[in-house]
């Protein structure tokens, strides 16, 4: 799904050149590459404040503990995502509330975000899937009216942009009270291990959070909060220092693959291809399909028999989990959650696809969807 060898080749003496810095100069915690892509990162996004950290899903975890949430409290958030969205708020002993996306873009409905709201509503996750920005201004209203906190989950959608009614343009995982995003090597901006960050405008909430992702402490051995251990490695860092200057490239290489796509699936009558939404700068970190009338474990079984990967994000939506069985998510009826469960397929997106590749995929996918057809 992803080529990360060839992208690799094409900066590889920087990237070497990184890691031998860090192996030379043995600050392999902490060391002077983290804040220093703390800070690039922070004048990339527009934001005054970038915590590094080990991983998306702990960015999400820190986020919440941030918000001094009492057990109970509901945190609501898209079913349609990938689990860790969720997951965090079952660890918090927060209660998940899972509410609809919208059939077209994949993100948070924002209909069935008011019908969501209670007095015990305490934060608001929208999701930024598959790397079209949800409807941050609408989101941003609700959340405002009732005095919600917003975090954004942007662990997709880094590069991403949203246009605001009123022309205003913010990057993804910048608009609310607290951005996160994701590291792990496959996304648009990735390092080679796991690795995360949180960003926020908020001086002190970027305070509690430096000090929950360092055990609680601002000075060593003094412990002030309830923390945890979740630092991003001097070596991500410094590979991710060196690939950031290319996110933007990598996002156009995408939308490029995915145009393609496009112009060949178009007027399809068992393929419908990803909506872009007017306000969002889509940066394709998947590329979904929606199909109808096809049988879509025969359209994968086939591309497999042409060495074509494919994926479903993702077969289970988290309200249907067994995990979260006792916190009452398969109470959840969500019919638009449920029938793009059976409808969406991904084909491959990366930022060194040829088109010689474009159109062996987009050749064979057809073929596919023509055996397959119900």
């Amino acid at each position: 799904m992803v080529d990360l060898k060839r992208q690799y080749a094409h900066i590889k003496p920087a990237i070497d050149k990184a890691i031998q810095n860090v192996i030379d100069t043995t600050a392999f915690i902490n060391g002077p590459d983290v804040n220093a892509f703390s800070n690039e990162l922070a004048s990339y996004l527009n934001i005054k404040h970038v915590i590094p950290c080990a991983n998306g899903t702990d960015a999400l975890q820190i986020a919440l503990m941030a918000l001094d949430l009492q057990p109970g409290d509901e945190v609501i958030t898209p079913s349609f995502t990938y689990i860790a969205t969720v997951e965090v708020v079952a660890l918090l002993h927060l209660k998940p509330v899972f509410v609809e996306v919208d059939a077209d873009t994949f993100t948070m409905n924002t209909e069935s975000l008011k019908k969501a709201i209670t007095h015990k509503t305490k934060a608001i996750i929208p999701v930024h899937l598959y790397g079209q920005s949800a409807n941050m201004s609408e989101i941003l209203q609700i959340a405002k009216e009732k005095n919600i906190p917003v975090i954004e989950d942007t662990a997709q959608a880094i590069g991403g942009t949203y246009t605001f009614p009123n022309g205003v343009v913010a990057k993804n995982g910048t608009m609310g009270t607290i951005g996160t995003t994701s590291f792990f090597p496959s996304k648009n901006l990735g390092c080679y291990g796991d690795g995360g960050a949180i960003f926020t405008h908020d001086d002190a909430l970027a305070d509690k959070m430096k000090m929950i992702a360092n055990h609680g402490q601002k000075i060593r051995y003094y412990h002030e909060l309830v923390g945890c251990n979740s630092r991003l490695d001097t070596m991500q860092a410094a590979i991710l220092r060196v690939k950031l200057p290319y996110l933007d490239a990598y996002c156009d290489s995408r939308r490029t693959a995915a145009d393609y796509y496009d112009k060949a699936f178009a007027n399809h009558p068992n393929i419908t291809t990803p909506y872009r939404a007017a306000y969002s700068k889509h940066v394709f970190h998947q590329y979904t399909l929606k199909l109808n009338g096809v049988n879509r474990d025969q359209v994968i079984a086939y591309l497999a028999t042409k060495e074509i990967p494919s994926m479903l994000y993702y077969p289970v939506p988290a309200h249907k989990q067994n995990m979260f069985k006792l916190l009452g998510g398969n109470d959840f009826k969500l019919a638009t959650t449920d029938q793009l469960q059976e409808q969406v397929l991904s084909l491959p997106i990366h930022t060194e696809l040829t088109e010689e590749e474009l159109k062996y995929i987009t050749t064979h996918f057809k073929d596919a969807i023509k055996a397959a057809k119900i």
